[in-house]
């Protein structure tokens, strides 16, 4: 392949795209059903805490992005998909909600739940819990699309990969939607609700 020129290359892409209707040039992992999504594993590492002694806001979302990534493996459009020069995903809207603090050395569980999907894009909420006391602390919602390596617009997600999304959407239908999702951010004054 390195004595191809770089007009060949780049049809060697293009006919790599067109044949992805099917399969991929790399192994997926097996369709994983669980309701929800329930893969990532981190620990929160000291250079992510801050002076209060917790996780700086910023490392949340470094954390949730690599439980996205753990996601987007499973739909087989991860940095395999970007390396082999295939298309990519943008995350286009993020929510995060702090819910209690976690410190240097915790174990974190991060689950990924689909709220809702088209040809293009992916609406997903994820959960961050301290890895052994179970509780809360904190969330992520964002939407995903699927884009073009060329023209770095959206564009339809691979068959496989809508296949993987419309078989995950229906096992994680069942779950309650998330409270948190869909929030909007602002300041709540007397009267106006719970």
């Amino acid at each position: 392949m390195a004595d191809m020129a770089p007009a060949d290359r780049v049809d060697l892409a293009a006919a790599s795209r067109e044949s992805l209707a099917m399969t991929f040039p790399y192994p997926l992992p097996p369709l994983d059903l669980a309701a929800p999504f329930d893969r990532h594993r981190s620990v929160v590492r000291p250079e992510w805490t801050d002076a209060n002694g917790h996780m700086n806001l910023a490392y949340y979302m470094l954390a949730f992005d690599h439980a996205s990534d753990d996601f987007s493996v499973q739909l087989g459009v991860g940095w395999d998909y970007v390396e082999h020069k295939l298309g990519m995903a943008f995350i286009l809207e993020a929510h995060i909600t702090y819910d209690r603090e976690v410190r240097a050395g915790d174990p974190l569980r991060i689950t990924t739940q689909i709220l809702d999907h088209d040809e293009k894009r992916v609406h997903f909420f994820h959960r961050m819990y301290h890895g052994e006391a179970g509780w809360l602390a904190s969330t992520n919602e964002l939407i995903m699309m699927h884009i073009d390596l060329e023209s770095r617009r959206a564009s339809p997600w691979p068959e496989e990969s809508l296949r993987r999304l419309d078989a995950m959407a229906e096992a994680h239908r069942p779950l309650p939607r998330p409270e948190q999702a869909g929030r909007v951010i602002g300041i709540r004054r007397k009267g106006q609700g719970s």
